[in-house]
């Protein structure tokens, strides 16, 4: 079977391409190349936003194709207007970030669609490959984290628990999230190209439970071998800034907690990892070997003035 990634040299593709490797896939990955990538990898070097990149596709066949780096419609289009049109499935990641903030929780594939999201174009991506009955699943996973993790979400708390900070807290932490380990994603990623009723399907894909910002703060601190009772978590006024911005804090301030039932019915699917050893997964393969390096807390001062 030969596989075309979008996108494989970090976190998600990396993850990816680990398995695939594993299970003797002959694998193509196309990106700018500015990461090493595995041996035994087809390396193929482009911009998939220009034209002259994407046409070193031209003409491949793949059976499947994994888009991990799609943000916007017109980078969907313009790979498949350049690759033979017969493969068997285009395993999408899209972001349940699209959906708009509703007082139902958990969310599942069917709520409302926030129109100003700023992963907008994952959403037009999904309607478009339906209409135009291009054979797809999309996966919209919630936070992901996980060792490689180039977002600061984990590492945002394990920064502050580490070096003894003060942790910025919305009010009192009740605010309830949802993180998911790259771990079980990329593992539902692959098994779906094998479920021919994951086809056409859209699907949330996350850990089981959702947990408390409060929560998330002292599981962290657990991972991090820190006693509760030593972080000092201090309050501020979420209601003051954008619930979506993430320029201060490292996820949304409103409760946001999706359904993931769909997936683990199609899929005979059930996330690896609890929170607690998904984090401490993180902590142990990645976070422990940036304990020398130095810390930015200087955007908490706005938080702590709130």
């Amino acid at each position: 079977m030969k596989i075309l990634v979008m996108g494989g040299t970090r976190f998600v593709g990396k993850s990816l391409v680990q398995k695939l490797i594993s299970l003797n896939f002959d694998i193509d990955i196309f990106t700018r190349g500015n990461k090493p990538t595995l041996n035994g990898i087809n390396l193929i070097k482009g911009d998939r936003n220009d034209l002259e990149g994407i046409s070193k596709l031209k003409n491949k066949k793949y059976d499947i194709i994994f888009d991990i780096s799609g943000r916007e419609l017109s980078q969907t289009k313009i790979l498949l207007e350049n690759i033979k049109d017969d493969f068997e499935r285009y395993v999408y990641v899209s972001s349940s970030g699209v959906y708009k903030e509703n007082q139902e929780l958990p969310i599942n594939e069917n709520d409302p669609i926030d129109e100003y999201s700023r992963h907008i174009g994952k959403y037009e991506t999904e309607k478009w490959l339906c209409n135009n009955k291009v054979p797809f699943t999309s996966f919209r996973p919630t936070y992901i984290y996980g060792p490689g993790n180039y977002n600061k979400i984990e590492n945002w708390f394990f920064e502050r628990i580490v070096s003894l900070k003060k942790v910025p807290i919305p009010i009192d932490g009740s605010l309830i999230t949802q993180l998911g380990h790259v771990s079980d994603l990329t593992d539902a990623m692959i098994k779906s190209i094998t479920y021919l009723k994951t086809k056409n399907n859209i699907y949330n894909c996350s850990g089981d439970r959702g947990i408390t910002i409060k929560g998330l703060i002292l599981t962290c601190a657990d991972v991090c071998n820190i006693d509760r009772n030593d972080i000092e978590m201090v309050s501020f006024d979420h209601r003051k800034i954008d619930k979506k911005s993430r320029k201060s804090f490292p996820i949304r301030l409103n409760h946001y907690q999706t359904s993931i039932s769909k997936l683990k019915e199609d899929l005979d699917w059930e996330p690896k990892f609890n929170l607690f050893d998904g984090l401490k997964n993180s902590f142990e393969n990645d976070f422990k070997f940036k304990l020398n390096d130095t810390f930015d807390f200087d955007s908490d001062k706005n938080l702590f003035d709130l």
